[in-house]
């Protein structure tokens, strides 16, 4: 993979807005509490042995990495929106792909950003080894996947570009 397509940072229009409300919610709401109970907990004495306060400052050490994370993600990224999308019976970014392996199983997967990953509801990285395998290709072809564990052809049965939840 050349170094500036692993540089890239694809979200689908729902990842946005997930990534954006985190970084909302943390900058509006629980990064101000904490402050407050940091600030309380300082005005208590002792700082060494006050555990609200050590607490609330490695809290707060953690909320301020995640909103510089998320920042950085959301300047950085790139939305497509898969019903925006031409229609093509080619594989990209955004797609929803119908998959059947070798074993015969039918297996159904979105193709999202990095951030947007949840395998229980299918959706993978479109850097993930299976994407990359599909990605470029069309509906109908057969592609090699080849993971640490085993070699195995797959056959894109459906391809379609609809809102991915």
């Amino acid at each position: 993979m050349n170094h500036s397509q692993s540089n890239k940072n694809y979200l689908t229009p729902t990842g946005w807005d997930r990534l954006k409300n985190e970084l909302y919610q943390l900058v509006h709401h629980e990064r101000p509490k904490i402050v407050e109970i940091v600030n309380w907990a300082a005005s208590n004495g002792d700082r060494s042995e006050n555990g609200d306060y050590l607490y609330g400052k490695r809290r707060l050490r953690e909320i301020d990495r995640r909103i510089r994370y998320l920042t950085k993600k959301l300047e950085t990224a790139e939305v497509i929106d898969p019903e925006l999308r031409e229609k093509t019976e080619q594989v990209f970014f955004s797609a929803t792909v119908t998959i059947r392996r070798e074993d015969d199983s039918v297996q159904t997967i979105a193709i999202v950003g990095t951030d947007e990953i949840d395998l229980h509801q299918g959706k993978i990285s479109w850097v993930s080894p299976l994407a990359r395998a599909l990605i470029g290709n069309f509906l109908g072809d057969e592609v090699k996947l080849i993971t640490p564990e085993k070699e195995e052809y797959i056959l894109i049965e459906n391809v379609q570009y609809i809102k991915i939840e």
